[in-house]
């Protein structure tokens, strides 16, 4: 009986050790696979986030900032994706401009993954892939599907509730790994908070006149396909919602950033520096819960019986009809408020102007498709080609 008890538990551990590796190697897998960007002509200059907070050097939070100086003196733009990276499609527009944007006047600063912790960390638990493919000229390019907080591997333990510094409210412990509840950030807090803190140092050393930060969000949440914006900024996001409407066609309405609700992007940015922030939120029916599976074509094309019926009940917060919500569509929708709101901040501003040209706009990405934007890493120079 001894001899059978030992030989089974060496069974049961050698049968858990098994799962354990089978399941953990695609994790690993993913946290390690390279996205290939290839910086376009426009791009001047690479410096890891770190530069403007050391403290990050060398940590899985730091991350590349792509920067396009024009060759006439201007103003300074910040563009976010990947704050949350289950919501891609601003990381796909920055990745757009990267590419191929040129800057005449002023100057761009690009953070495709400013939560890379949380493109390296997955949500397997719901069903979600791993990543997700677009269709290029030259083939298939393949991209990491994260989550949308830091990985626990990278920021452990939570604490049991978060304190936002510096007004003191009390949030979820899991926020303290989401780098839209961490802003202002602190210099000598955890690393997320540090992620904010060297943003908010970037902003103010390099004098930049805007921030947009790229999100998505469930067809069936009323902040979606919107500008968010507080009152300091409201007035260049209505002219970039109104003049989408009438000139590309598209419905992008306006939300007021909640005063009483702290570590938001386009709440303390506007607080503590003279930046004027922006939150641009697109639609994707991937987040909502009410769906199918979690799955890659789920997400490329936003078609899903179950939102389709209760778009019927108009129980939906965005038009919603068989065509669903492709990829392109939130990508484009992207580019063209990103693209309009810089264009309507330098029309106001001319001595601070940015003045961007080469890169699609909404109905260019929903004709030719995101994935013609994009260049092939093998065909360009080796220092031109940055992994992330």
């Amino acid at each position: 009986m001894k001899t059978a008890g030992t030989g089974f538990r060496l069974a049961a551990a050698l049968a858990v050790i098994i799962i354990l590796i089978t399941g953990g190697r695609p994790l690993r897998e993913h946290r390690q696979f390279p996205v290939e960007i290839v910086c376009g002509p426009g791009v001047t200059e690479i410096r890891p986030l770190s530069h403007y907070l050391p403290a990050l050097k060398d940590t899985p939070a730091d991350t590349p900032v792509f920067i396009l100086r024009g060759t006439e003196t201007g103003g300074a733009a910040l563009i976010m994706g990947n704050t949350h990276a289950n919501e891609p499609e601003g990381m796909l527009a920055v990745a757009i401009m990267i590419e191929n944007a040129l800057v005449e006047k002023g100057t761009l600063y690009l953070i495709p993954f400013f939560n890379r912790s949380a493109s390296l960390n997955t949500r397997p638990g719901e069903g979600y892939p791993l990543y997700f493919s677009l269709l290029t000229p030259w083939g298939q390019k393949k991209f990491r599907l994260g989550n949308r907080d830091a990985s626990p591997l990278d920021q452990w333990p939570d604490p049991d509730v978060y304190i936002h510094y510096p007004e003191k409210q009390m949030l979820s412990y899991l926020d303290i790994r989401n780098t839209n509840r961490t802003w202002p950030g602190r210099r000598n807090g955890l690393p997320m908070e540090q992620v904010t803190f060297a943003a908010m140092e970037l902003l103010r050393r390099e004098r930049v006149d805007m921030a947009i930060d790229l999100h998505g969000a469930e067809t069936m949440f009323p902040v979606t396909n919107c500008i968010v914006a507080p009152e300091k900024s409201m007035r260049i996001a209505t002219l970039a919602s109104l003049t989408v409407k009438s000139m590309e066609g598209f419905e992008n309405h306006l939300e007021s950033s909640p005063e009483k609700f702290r570590g938001l992007s386009h709440r303390e940015i506007g607080d503590y520096s003279d930046t004027l922030p922006f939150l641009l939120e697109a639609p994707i029916p991937f987040l909502d819960q009410p769906t199918g599976a979690k799955t890659e074509q789920l997400f490329l094309d936003g078609r899903d019986d179950f939102l389709l019926s209760l778009a019927g009940q108009k129980k939906l917060f965005v038009p919603y009809d068989q065509s669903g919500w492709p990829l392109d569509r939130r990508v484009g929708q992207h580019l063209s408020v990103t693209l309009e709101i810089i264009r309507q901040f330098s029309r106001k501003t001319p001595e601070r102007a940015v003045v961007i040209r080469n890169v699609p706009r909404y109905s260019e990405i929903v004709t030719k498709g995101t994935g013609s934007y994009f260049h092939h890493p093998a065909s360009a120079e080796k220092d031109r080609v940055v992994k992330l």
